[in-house]
């Protein structure tokens, strides 16, 4: 019998934060590609779009007019996912298939910046540092609410990602429980926080930091990793060094290493297909429901859909769909990628 080989052979790995399983085959990642090519966008976007209804000044589909922002710009989404006004509501019968719940909540949009053509990755660190701030009174403001117990902060990069504005953008969903991905967190960092004493992704950090196979980039403060049980083939996860367990709690010196972080890791993957990445990112921390949480870690998810080139995506199809989830490229194959890329956006260069 051959000896098992990581790196070649299918293997199945463990994720400790949702107790789940993927697949990796990385024998496939040798397979020609005759699939679907996505149309990779190489228009140069304007400083102000006049028809933007994210730019300053502009007047929005509710007909409000948006201020003339110099930083990041808060409103309330006119098309939100979720309501504030309370309702009433007899409830299920119990034992019944058909079980649903109203649920109560505020969506935000945040504009990262007046230019319309910045993403992440092309802003100045201040630019970048003003967003982290904006976020964090965000959580403090939409947490102080007596029925919102999670303020869930993320962001939809590129139309295939079905970001509809390409004005750099991300969103704020808060909200009275703690959505699917979120609870099955907070269930296995609490089961291993009363089984252990200690921090789930702390101890995992410190794994990583010893062997650095999966770092990509790191400081003082934070490490972006590729998680040994990624899903996405270009997946990543910032973690804070320190026990955050929420981004209120970043010291002023932690909010300038989280900025150049998010510069870095963004520049990067940009680098890599020399294009606008796509990816959807969230942060995940604390619930705000009033209790303690020390089982919990701040940290920041990156999913980016494109596998081989800017033109070829992942898709979760098929057996991913009625299986697992599956991947080809290993992830210590992945970060090594993006770890011996340039921190220069390649515009620049």
């Amino acid at each position: 019998m051959r000896k098992f080989d990581i790196n070649e052979d299918p293997h199945r790995r463990y994720n400790p934060l949702i107790n789940e399983w993927v697949l990796v085959s990385p024998h496939r990642s040798k397979r020609p590609w005759q699939g679907q090519k996505e149309a990779v966008n190489t228009v140069a976007l304007p400083e102000y779009d006049p028809e933007c209804y994210l730019c300053a000044g502009n007047v929005r589909m509710n007909g409000e007019k948006n201020p003339d922002y110099k930083g990041s710009f808060v409103f309330e989404n006119d098309f939100a996912a979720l309501k504030q006004e309370p309702i009433d509501f007899g409830g299920n019968e119990e034992g019944s298939f058909f079980k649903a719940q109203p649920e109560r909540g505020i969506s935000r949009v945040v504009c990262f910046s007046p230019r319309h053509d910045l993403t992440l990755p092309e802003m100045d660190v201040d630019g970048i540092v003003n967003i982290i701030q904006t976020w964090q009174r965000e959580y403090t403001d939409l947490g102080a609410i007596d029925y919102i117990n999670h303020v869930q902060i993320f962001e939809n990069k590129g139309s295939v990602m079905g970001c509809s504005n390409p004005h750099p953008h991300g969103q704020i969903w808060a909200q009275s429980s703690l959505p699917t991905q979120v609870q099955k967190t907070q269930d296995n960092l609490k089961a291993y926080f009363d089984k252990n004493g200690t921090n789930l992704l702390q101890d995992y950090l410190k794994e990583e930091l010893k062997v650095k196979e999966r770092v990509v980039v790191e400081n003082d403060h934070f490490a972006a990793i590729v998680p040994f049980w990624a899903i996405w083939p270009f997946e990543t996860m910032i973690v804070s060094k320190r026990h955050i367990t929420k981004i209120t709690d970043f010291t002023e010196d932690e909010v300038a290493a989280f900025a150049v972080i998010l510069k870095q890791l963004t520049t990067k993957y940009d680098n890599l297909f020399e294009t606008s990445f796509p990816y959807s990112s969230g942060i995940h921390q604390a619930p705000t429901d009033g209790e303690e949480h020390p089982e919990w870690q701040f940290h920041m998810h990156f999913y980016p859909p494109l596998l081989r080139s800017a033109s070829v995506k992942k898709f979760m199809v098929g057996y991913e769909m009625m299986g697992e989830s599956q991947r080809d490229i290993t992830p210590e194959k992945s970060a090594e990628m993006l770890r011996n890329l340039s921190e220069v956006h390649y515009k620049q260069k």
